[in-house]
C-alpha cells in the first residue's frame, strides 16, 4: 500500500481548542517553543491558541479547561460559546511520521470560546501550573480577524472556521 492510501486510513487525534477572549474581545495567542513538537515547523507562523488532546474518557469541555490550565495557568474563565462543529486538519506528508509517532493523520478539534475574567498576572506560559512542560515562550492579545494569518498554513482552514464560528463575539 502506498503512503497516500495508508495516510488516509489513519484516524484523527481528538482534540480541543480554546479561544480565550479578554474584556476588549482580543484573543490570547502564544508563541510555540521551538521544541514544542514536529508539527510546528515554520517559525514565521509560531503563534496559536491553546489546544491539545482529549484524554480517554474525558469530555471535550473539561478537556478544554484542562488544556488551557496546563498551557497558561488560567482558571478564571466563563464559557461564552461552543463551536457548532468539529474541525479537522491533515498533517503534511513530510511531518506525518514525526508527529504522534505516525499514529494520526491530523487532528479533529472541538473549539470553545471562553471569557478571561481574571487578572493578567494569572497567565504564566513559561512555568505553567501543575509542573507541565511549557509549550509557549511568550503570549499576547491579538484581534480575532488576525488569527488565520498567525497559524501555520496547514492549520489555517481550521482557524478560519473557528473565527467564523465566533466572529459575532468580536463585535460585542
Amino acid at each position: 500500500m502506498n503512503d497516500d492510501k495508508r495516510f488516509l486510513k489513519l484516524p484523527y487525534r481528538l482534540c480541543v481548542g480554546v479561544m480565550l477572549l479578554n474584556r476588549d474581545n482580543n484573543v490570547f495567542v502564544g508563541r510555540r517553543r521551538n521544541e514544542a513538537g514536529p508539527e510546528h515547523v515554520n517559525a514565521a507562523y509560531s503563534w496559536q491558541m491553546p489546544q491539545g488532546g482529549i484524554d480517554e474518557g474525558e469530555e471535550p469541555y473539561p478537556a478544554a479547561l484542562r488544556e488551557l490550565y496546563e498551557e497558561t495557568s488560567v482558571r478564571s474563565v466563563e464559557l461564552v460559546a461552543e463551536a457548532p462543529d468539529w474541525y479537522s486538519y491533515d498533517l503534511p506528508q513530510e511531518i506525518l511520521r514525526r508527529s504522534w509517532r505516525g499514529r494520526y493523520r491530523g487532528q479533529k478539534q472541538k473549539w470553545f470560546a471562553l471569557r478571561f475574567t481574571g487578572d493578567e498576572t494569572e497567565i504564566n506560559v513559561r512555568h505553567p501550573a501543575g509542573g507541565h512542560r511549557a509549550e509557549f515562550s511568550e503570549w499576547r492579545w491579538a484581534p480575532m480577524d488576525s488569527l488565520p494569518g498567525l497559524i501555520i498554513p496547514f492549520k489555517r482552514p481550521v482557524y478560519e472556521q473557528v473565527v467564523a464560528a465566533f466572529s459575532q463575539l468580536a463585535e460585542n
